[in-house]
């Protein structure tokens, strides 16, 4: 632990420092009051940056109006990845002249300094490009809260050879990750909705993280809202690490399981079916698939495990069930245990990690830093005939935005 906020804490310093120098240097030809002006007007903006992260946890956000705490939430996270690319490119700026210096010290001992105008020349090219890049984040940081709301609807065709007829075309809608307390424009996330019932699903599954941290960030609008999703087979859930309340401080055990029952209580009174380590048989022209549903499982250490696949397999095998399709919210879980001990499981659904909501999400490439933690973070994946659909979220948390990594409604068709 102490080792690794040390490097966190030299990371940053580091930052800072080559952050500070790329603006010295910029500015260092301007009239001496616009020089100290802009300088001033970096490090003022770099302490409030600092001073909002420090006392993150005694700020009261949600008094705040909506928009103001977006804008800064946002700017601070620009600044913060501008400074790290800053760093980054600085560094391999440093890595080359130091190079560059130890082959001209040998080549050229016995002789006269080398013309070094190139090497200078180069070097500030790459404290500009460095400069940009820094401006490019803190300006797609910002832009990236007027995308919290653009759903996209991503559909696709799956094939299992062992589907029972009946359910071939069979099509479900999957959403993700609603975190309810992170709203703020209830119309936005009526569209949201009315978006997901155009899709004319047969069913609706949602894998977990209905809440940030508690369940009256359910208000009577937002019941009101959810339960307007409907399907002729109907709408099945399942918990979400948020859920739990596990990130906020309860007066008491109780007041936190009390928490959760009530969350559970919504999820029924939305008409939403919740499975918790459990199994259900859905029957269509005679012919049977089964559903299950765990409590939320991860396999990352910094995540809870509630969910218990024994409870939700037990006397599914008596069953002779052909099809089976799992609600797991955390995708670490498909790879640890699903993959290895229940290889009958023909498709998971999985969401948390919002693909970072940052990143490159294209047709030909996809990118986000979230993916040297998951392995898989965003879309399908197939292994031994088993196949993993990672959703993207339909909400957000923590950055009031989507940069790159747009909010997502999931349509599967069965084949």
């Amino acid at each position: 632990m102490k080792l690794r906020f040390f490097i966190i804490l030299s990371i940053i310093g580091l930052a800072e420092y080559y952050s500070f120098l790329v603006v010295r240097s910029s500015v260092r030809n301007l009239q001496p009051v616009w020089r100290t002006s802009l300088t001033g007007l970096y490090l003022s903006l770099t302490a409030i940056s600092w001073l909002g992260l420090i006392f993150f946890r005694t700020v009261n956000w949600a008094a705040m109006p909506h928009l103001v705490r977006n804008l800064y939430v946002a700017f601070v996270l620009g600044f913060v990845v501008g400074k790290i690319l800053i760093l980054l490119v600085m560094l391999v700026d440093d890595i080359r002249r130091l190079i560059t210096w130890l082959i001209y010290s040998m080549a050229y001992k016995n002789s006269p300094s080398a013309d070094t105008g190139t090497v200078i020349d180069r070097s500030v090219f790459m404290k500009q490009a460095a400069l940009v890049l820094g401006g490019i984040s803190l300006v797609g940081f910002t832009a990236g809260i007027t995308n919290r709301y653009k759903y996209r609807v991503r559909k696709m065709k799956l094939s299992f050879d062992n589907l029972p007829k009946a359910f071939k075309g069979l099509r479900i809608v999957q959403i993700s990750d609603i975190h309810t307390g992170s709203f703020d424009d209830h119309k936005a996330v009526a569209h949201g909705i009315e978006r997901i019932m155009h899709q004319e699903a047969d069913i609706i599954l949602f894998t977990g993280d209905l809440v940030n941290n508690k369940a009256n960030e359910v208000d009577e609008k937002y019941k009101e809202l959810f339960s307007r999703l409907k399907a002729p087979m109907g709408v099945y859930s399942t918990l979400g690490n948020h859920d739990y309340g596990d990130y906020v401080e309860w007066p008491s055990r109780q007041a936190k399981a009390d928490n959760l029952e009530t969350l559970k209580k919504i999820h029924a009174e939305v008409g939403w079916r919740l499975l918790m380590n459990e199994h259900i048989i859905l029957e269509r022209e005679g012919e049977k698939i089964a559903l299950l549903g765990i409590e939320n499982w991860s396999a990352k250490a910094n995540f809870p495990k509630y969910g218990d696949m024994n409870l939700a397999w037990e006397g599914l095998a008596e069953k002779n069930v052909p099809f089976k399709i799992l609600l797991s919210h955390d995708p670490s879980h498909w790879r640890e245990e699903v993959t290895k001990k229940y290889k009958e499981v023909d498709l998971t659904l999985s969401g948390h990690t919002h693909g970072m909501q940052f990143g490159v999400d294209s047709k030909w490439f996809k990118w986000s830093p979230v993916q040297y933690v998951y392995n898989e973070w965003a879309g399908i994946y197939r292994q031994d005939g088993q196949s993993l659909y990672v959703n993207r979220g339909f909400g957000f948390l923590g950055y009031p935005g989507r940069l790159g990594v747009l909010p997502e409604i999931t349509v599967i068709e069965l084949a």
